[in-house]
């Protein structure tokens, strides 16, 4: 998501610029060498800071959002959107429930939503602690 992140960032700024200028987005054939540059820098600087498995990682997500719908990178805006807004002990419980559901079926995946919408905060937290993945998270 980092990628997509960075990407979003520097079309932000990009488009704020041609923005300023009051011209339309030019294709992406359009633009100047020095235009393309600014896009594709900070990508090129963090694939080559990045090791193996992270670069890996990096091209897995260009090729899923690639094949995603607009409604779908709408969907993962939001997501990101949300988590970034989240405390840390949110974003715990919101990863250990991503890992956990990744492994269940849809219907084990709507079981566990209500189950935890009728849990009190201490049940949460014991579950939690009890399906907690104890190894360290891979680097993002």
């Amino acid at each position: 998501m980092k990628l997509q992140t960075t990407l979003a960032m520097v079309l932000l700024a990009f488009s704020a610029t041609c923005a300023a200028q009051s011209a339309p987005l030019p294709e992406w054939d359009k633009l100047t060498p020095q235009q393309r540059e600014a896009l594709i820098a900070p990508v090129r600087d963090r694939w080559n800071d990045a090791p193996p498995p992270q670069r890996e990682r990096m091209l897995q997500h260009g090729q899923r959002w690639q094949s995603m719908t607009p409604e779908q990178r709408e969907l993962a805006r939001r997501g990101r959107h949300r988590f970034e807004n989240m405390t840390p002990a949110q974003r715990e419980q919101a990863r250990v429930l991503f890992a956990q559901m990744r492994s269940m079926t849809p219907e084990q995946r709507v079981a566990l939503r209500e189950r935890w919408r009728k849990m009190t905060p201490e049940q949460r937290q014991e579950w939690l602690k009890t399906n907690s993945v104890k190894a360290d998270p891979a680097p993002r």
